[in-house]
């Protein structure tokens, strides 16, 4: 059978600057947004061009300010109620004209449940690749100017890095937690480009009848406070105890995966290589050996907290406060200590 010549695809040279689609729910960004303005702007830096937002809702103008203090230079802002609620098909439309228009060289995405779904329609509708759920995110410097994306991959053994040489923009989502996002500089200057929303309501197939809120949704993304357990909880009744305490200290809890793998705990819990990546105020780690696929999920915390009877074990190289001593034991105490403050200030409220 005769081989046939590969077809050969120009790479579009009008394109440039960083694209981050901002993700906002009832007027609120998700923390991930202002993450990847952080990063995008060090790689706009880079790459010596413009770092650009695109915010989609309905009165969410303050989003759109929000980015420009996060580090956007140009923020377009479509703003209608036909965007109120997030659906496929009117995001994806609008963001396309956007992409069309302003013709970024990289978009970048959330990894969230809506992100997921609103980049690979957009990859699809603009014809261009997509990496998806990427923990590392750079840029070779010009004149490549290629989008370093990277993602574990055989198995979570290796890291893969994909490029996207033929096609723009240049696509990736990455995961919560990755990046750090610059801090909020409410003087800062930009331009705000209202963009008009094109897609009517009547042409729009799906109807948003009801939201659901599932009363048990982990949400470490944007916790405070997360306290972990691993193999040394020693069953699901030692995720008893940090659910205490973490409810006490306004967090939630995590895991690392062989405590999901055993079945102590649902997987939306998993923090690590394999799971999510968190960047709490505060990471109580207790029965955690500290093995390198669950450090890289939460070595970006403020403060971390290890609890351990074993003095060597590696979680205390990356720890700020190391607790030597059994973890049935150290955190009953901490939750009756929990229990102490919150007394003392409900009687502090309850006098005035």
């Amino acid at each position: 059978m005769a081989k046939g010549k590969a077809q050969e695809v120009q790479v579009p040279t009008d394109h440039e600057g960083v694209l981050i689609i901002v993700e906002q729910h009832g007027g609120q960004a998700k923390s991930v947004s202002w993450q990847l303005l952080g990063q995008g702007r060090r790689i706009a830096d880079k790459l010596g061009t413009r770092l650009m937002a695109l915010v989609m809702g309905h009165q969410v103008e303050e989003v759109a300010q929000e980015a420009i203090a996060y580090g956007a230079d140009v923020v377009y802002l479509a703003d209608d109620p036909v965007l109120e609620q997030y659906r496929t098909q009117p995001y994806a439309h609008t963001a396309v004209e956007v992409i069309r228009e302003a013709k970024p060289e990289i978009c970048l995405v959330g990894a969230t449940y809506t992100g997921r779904d609103l980049a690979g329609a957009i990859a699809t509708l603009v014809e261009t690749g997509l990496t998806a759920d990427c923990t590392q995110i750079d840029v070779e410097p010009p004149p490549s100017r290629l989008l370093l994306a990277s993602r574990p991959a055989m198995g979570e053994k290796l890291m893969a890095t994909i490029l996207c040489k033929q096609r723009r923009p240049q696509m990736a989502t990455a995961r919560p937690g990755v990046f750090e996002a610059l801090p909020k500089d409410p003087s800062r200057q930009g331009e705000l480009v209202r963009v008009p929303v094109t897609i009517r309501e009547e042409e729009i197939a799906a109807r948003v009848l009801e939201f659901i809120r599932d009363p048990n949704r982990v949400n470490l993304e944007d916790a405070p406070v997360i306290v972990a357990g691993g193999m040394g909880m020693g069953g699901p009744e030692g995720f008893e105890m940090l659910r205490e305490l973490a409810r006490l200290l306004g967090g939630e809890v995590g895991a690392t995966r062989p405590a999901v793998d055993a079945g102590w705990i649902d997987r939306a819990h998993q923090i690590g290589q394999t799971g999510q990546t968190v960047r709490p105020k505060l990471y109580i780690a207790c029965g955690i050996s500290g093995a390198v696929q669950h450090v890289v999920g939460m070595e970006g915390s403020q403060v971390i907290v290890a609890i351990n009877q074993d003095p060597d074990a590696p979680i205390f190289q990356v720890a700020d406060y190391r607790i030597v001593g059994d973890v049935h034991q150290i955190v009953p105490a901490l939750i009756e200590e929990a229990r102490r403050r919150a007394l003392v200030g409900e009687e502090a409220v309850a006098r005035g």
